[in-house]
């Protein structure tokens, strides 16, 4: 199943503006945007988040098989995508962790 598949069947995100990823000292190691190019990402993240509670290695394994085709070539290129990067990370046990804080999205009324 490609990535574009995937992501039909993750929960909905349109309620998040962002989401954070903290390290075990509560230091923000990343901010994932909702916004497009990272919008998939966010919507692994959440997903993964609300299965595993955190972003553990179980999760990073789970998460690498939700973005597919794109998993394999973060493998054949490393940098060209960093939320992919830090899922191999976690999974190959050089990165702990991550816990996951919600940004909601504010809409004016």
């Amino acid at each position: 199943m490609t990535f574009a598949d995937q992501l039909k069947q993750l929960p909905k995100i349109s309620h998040l503006a962002s989401l954070v990823l903290l390290d075990a000292q509560a230091q923000m190691i990343a901010e994932i945007a909702n916004k497009p190019g990272q919008a998939g990402s966010v919507a692994v993240y959440n997903h993964l988040g609300q299965i595993y509670g955190a972003i553990t290695p179980d999760a990073a394994n789970k998460g690498l098989e939700l973005y597919a085709e794109h998993a394999e070539d973060a493998r054949l290129n490393p940098g060209k995508h960093p939320n992919i990067d830090r899922l191999l990370a976690i999974a190959a046990g050089t990165l702990g962790t991550l816990r996951i804080k919600h940004v909601f999205a504010t809409h004016p009324e």
